[in-house]
């Protein structure tokens, strides 16, 4: 199940995944260099996790925030140091992992942690649902926003 890490006053909301064949996504694997907190995440969690796929998308076009934004994201990982992990103790290597980030310039966060085996047997990547404006009401975000410029 995908959780998503929503770092506002909201509550976090649970969401069904909607899934889509990852032929209709563009290769995310080279880093753009005018995207810092994309690159810094991507770096993090390679270092970290050694995963055999990651996928880092942005998704701050989708949400209430200036054009250019790095501060939704959304991250799949494929790691043989998941294996034996439930899915709570894997989105917290994550976490761990990007806790930077996330108490700076990241507002939100859904992952997908899977296994070789995992991945192999569905290689989907969830789609996120519609914005529904919750960081209108979060005057943290700019401050975030401004931090992930510097």
């Amino acid at each position: 199940m995908l959780r998503s890490v929503l770092r506002s006053a909201r509550p976090v909301s649970i969401c069904l995944p909607l899934t889509r064949p990852l032929a209709h996504l563009r290769p995310h694997m080279d880093p753009d260099p005018s995207r810092p907190v994309e690159k810094a995440i991507r770096t993090k969690l390679t270092n970290t996790l050694k995963p055999d796929h990651l996928e880092v998308h942005n998704e701050s076009h989708m949400h209430a925030v200036p054009p250019g934004s790095e501060s939704h994201f959304r991250v799949l990982v494929v790691s043989s140091q998941f294996h034996g992990l439930p899915l709570i103790q894997r989105h917290r290597l994550v976490n761990e992992a990007l806790k930077e980030e996330l108490s700076s310039c990241v507002h939100a966060l859904a992952i997908q942690a899977k296994t070789p085996e995992q991945w192999d047997s569905n290689p989907t990547l969830a789609k996120s649902p519609a914005c529904m404006g919750g960081s209108r009401g979060d005057h943290t975000v700019e401050e975030k926003l401004k931090a992930g410029r510097e």
